[in-house]
């Protein structure tokens, strides 16, 4: 077959929302509306993980993708760096943040074997700080600056909390398109993880 086809349906797997669009103004309601997203992240991507079985967390979404497991986790290592920079930003003047290879983060033992459950839980915590951070933010806030080495420009905090919560829908949609694979294993559905499940798993 010829190419056009196949870069049109590999973009429709990487990018099943649309990749980002940077330069975009945004309003109040933008605002809101993203605030609002990132705040209900992780009860979208814990209902969504619990309609998966144990076999699907180790299927990729497209030939040569992450699974399951390794986007669950990405996000978490995802959004803990966002945090970070965002504060940063607030308490430093343009910050240099710390830039980090996404790709071999994903390949380390905890992204490929863990259980996402632990990483789930830390979206929660992570997700209800950063919400109480950008609901106590200005709009000359959203104006700070910080600086990636790696992209070799400042980026507006705006732009940036905008970026990512289309990052969390961009990877929610990649581990539908596992969910909704015909061929998808019969094995026992993810139990919902609590704090008295964990206590007991490391006590075992």
């Amino acid at each position: 077959m010829t190419s056009s086809f196949e870069t049109d349906e590999l973009k429709k797997l990487r990018f099943p929302i649309g990749p980002f669009e940077f330069g975009k103004i945004y309003s109040a309601e933008d605002l809101q509306l993203i605030i609002r997203k990132i705040e209900e992240f992780p009860a979208e991507l814990k209902k969504l993980v619990s309609r998966l079985r144990d076999a699907q967390l180790d299927v990729s979404y497209r030939e040569g993708g992450w699974t399951v497991r390794q986007v669950v986790h990405h996000l978490a290592d995802s959004h803990i760096n966002a945090y970070t920079r965002f504060k940063l930003a607030l308490t430093e003047e343009t910050p240099a943040i710390k830039p980090y290879d996404e790709k071999a983060w994903a390949e380390l033992a905890d992204s490929k074997a863990g259980d996402i459950r632990s990483s789930v839980e830390l979206l929660v915590g992570l997700h209800y700080r950063w919400t109480l951070l950008l609901k106590a933010m200005s709009a000359e806030d959203f104006q700070l600056l910080y600086y990636h080495p790696e992209h070799q420009m400042s980026h507006h905090l705006m732009e940036m909390i905008a970026m990512y919560a289309w990052h969390g829908d961009h990877h929610l949609a990649h581990i539908k398109q596992v969910t909704e694979k015909k061929t998808a294993p019969k094995t026992k559905p993810i139990k919902a993880v609590t704090a008295k499940t964990l206590n007991k798993k490391q006590q075992s």
